[in-house]
Parts: structure tokens; C-alpha cells; sequence
């Protein structure tokens, strides 16, 4: 098969080479994978930034390695002892593999698997003609869902669905959302409004707006719109997708006994915190990472009139090119890989 390898962290050193067909246990499902999604997880596992990491109980060769951790496809090929799906269905895989025993897993929290880890990260990726994964790792999509929206399910849309759920944002409730036009950030409006809250966007780009956003105001005002738009309340739930440089406005822009949640450090990781500032607006700091099984099916299962904004396509031989675009700034959407 065909696939995005490389053999030492860099961008440079991604190439397309044929590599040996994925041999399937038992318990795997051989897909072939039809639409990739790209993520600043690739980018990072390639340039060598977070890197290839190992975790207990999983057998990994580092290198050569495949990027690629949101896969969608069509069943190749199923294992002796696999019955949750047939040759041919069309798939979803949910990034995260996990054991099953420990005892995050047996609270339904998979994505925290103590001897797991994130397809592409501890395992090869999908950037690929074909990939194995475990049988529980592999969801059925519905018929009429494109391939672009199945690409973007186990991490663009989990993430910011995990974390609502972690922020425990009700009806009527108000939420901020920086890096709204982002990939996360437009699957993050359409959960707000599916969960019933009013939802501010900070970004430049009025699109966001076909997305549910009730209103839209840029970084350099946002403070003084959402207290406005909240009638001098602020935002019960704040959600900051993008880290440091965005940290200090996201914070005072949360109300008094509201919530502020992240994933995402893409602007920086370390910043600076006044405790008086939180304990005196009695502030819940939350951080949140993927998202579980459970979810993951609610949102397969609940995904009529989900939408996504693709900016470009690629083919596996410009998975390197897919890549160095996610930085661009004229960036707007989804990048995705066309595998087959």
C-alpha cells in the first residue's frame, strides 16, 4: 500500500512510499481509508514537536511512522472474532485505543486510558491506503453522512463536545467561544445550539454565522460586547480553544460563577494566574481531552444537519502540503486528505 511516512521527525522528511500491508489479529478491522482529516496533532507527531511516544502494553515501532489521527472509510477486511461490523460498511474509527480494564476505562473515560494513547501518536495513522484498528475502536456512520464529516468526527467534533459536556453547559445558558472559525470552534457553535445556549463567537469571519452564532465580535472587543450582549452578566461558560495568547481575555470575560474550559495551546501553554481573580468570581477552571466512546456513538447517532467548512483538498501523494496549510492565514475551514 501507499502511504505518508517518515523516518525522523521534519516536514521535509514526509514522504509517499509503498509500505507493507497492516496484518490483521482477530479482533482488527482492515480499512480502507477514504478521507483523512488534517490536525495540528499530525503536524506536530511530524515536525517532532509533541513526537512519537510509546504507552504500556502497546507494541510500538517508532519509526518509520504514519501520521494521520481522524480516519473515515469503508471495511476491507474484517478479523475471525469481529461482530460489529461486515466487509464493505462504511466507518468512522475513534482515535483513542484504550485497554478496556483499567480503571478510567471502566468509568467510560477511554480517552484517559492509562496504558493507551492517540492513534498516529502510539500507533501508525490513517494518512495511508489502509489501516488496521481494534474492533472497538470502529463505528458504523449513517448513510447519508459525507465523507468530509465522518473525517471529522473523532477529534474536530469529540473535543469541543467533550468539553461542553465537561463544562456542563445548559439551556439558555451564554458561551464564549475563541477560535470560533477554527475547526473545533464551528463544531462547538452547532453543540452549543443543539444543547440550547446562546452562543458568542470571537473571530473575523462572518460565515461563522451559517454555523448558529448568535453574535459575533472580534478579540480587540470582545470584552465589552459580551458584557452587553449578557446584559452586564458575562459568559456563564467561556471555551478557549487557542491557549496563552488568548488566556488573559477568556478569563475576564467569564461570569461570576461560570466556567472556563480548554484543549487547546496552539497560541502557547504557560500563562500567568491571579488567584484572587478566580476564587472571588468563584471561577471553575476546566481542562478537557478527547472525549469517550459513549459520546462518540451520542454524536454519530445525533449528527442530522452537522455541518463543517472545508477550505481545501489535498491527495495522499500533497499530505505534506496538507500539512504546511494548516498554518496559512488565509486559512478558512477543514483541510482534508482525499486517500481513495
Amino acid at each position: 500500500m501507499k502511504a505518508a511516512i517518515f523516518e525522523k521527525p521534519g516536514l521535509e522528511n514526509l514522504e509517499i512510499k509503498e509500505y507493507s500491508d497492516p496484518e490483521l489479529t482477530d479482533q482488527e478491522i482492515l480499512i480502507r481509508v477514504k478521507v483523512a482529516g488534517i490536525n495540528p496533532i499530525d503536524y506536530f507527531v511530524v515536525s517532532g514537536k509533541h513526537g512519537i511516544k510509546s504507552a504500556p502494553r502497546l507494541e510500538v515501532k517508532p519509526l518509520p511512522h504514519i501520521p494521520g489521527a481522524e480516519i473515515s472509510g469503508v471495511v476491507e477486511r474484517v478479523g475471525n472474532n469481529v461482530n460489529r461490523v461486515n466487509e464493505g460498511e462504511r466507518v468512522v474509527v475513534y482515535s483513542r485505543l484504550f485497554d478496556g480494564s483499567c480503571d478510567l476505562c471502566l468509568n467510560s473515560s477511554e480517552m484517559l486510558c492509562k496504558n493507551g494513547g492517540l492513534i498516529s501518536v502510539v500507533s501508525n495513522g490513517g494518512f495511508a491506503e489502509y489501516i488496521a484498528v481494534p474492533q472497538q475502536n470502529v463505528f458504523k456512520i449513517p448513510d447519508d453522512m459525507g465523507w468530509d464529516m465522518a473525517a471529522s468526527l473523532s477529534v474536530t467534533a469529540l473535543t469541543p463536545f467533550h468539553a461542553l459536556k465537561e463544562a456542563s453547559l445548559k439551556i439558555n445558558e451564554s458561551l464564549l467561544v475563541f477560535g470560533a472559525s477554527g475547526n473545533t470552534g464551528m463544531l462547538a457553535i452547532q453543540f452549543a445550539k443543539k444543547m440550547g445556549a446562546k452562543v458568542i463567537a470571537v473571530t473575523t469571519k462572518n460565515w461563522i454565522k451559517e454555523f448558529g452564532a448568535d453574535h459575533i465580535t472580534t478579540f480587540d472587543k470582545v470584552i465589552e460586547e459580551v458584557k452587553e450582549f449578557t446584559q452586564g452578566n458575562m459568559a456563564v461558560v467561556v471555551l478557549n480553544t487557542l491557549g496563552a495568547d488568548t488566556w488573559q481575555k477568556s478569563l475576564d470575560a467569564v461570569a461570576i460563577n461560570g466556567r472556563w474550559v480548554t484543549f487547546g495551546v496552539l497560541t502557547g501553554a504557560e500563562v500567568k494566574l491571579n488567584l484572587q481573580s478566580l476564587y472571588s468570581k468563584q471561577i471553575k477552571l476546566i481542562g478537557s481531552t478527547g472525549g469517550s466512546r459513549k459520546e462518540f456513538k451520542e454524536i454519530i447517532d445525533n449528527s442530522k444537519g452537522l455541518k463543517i467548512k472545508v477550505w481545501k483538498k489535498f491527495k495522499l501523494e500533497e499530505a505534506r502540503e496538507a500539512l504546511q496549510a494548516l498554518f496559512e492565514k488565509e486559512r478558512e475551514g477543514r483541510i482534508l486528505l482525499n486517500i481513495s
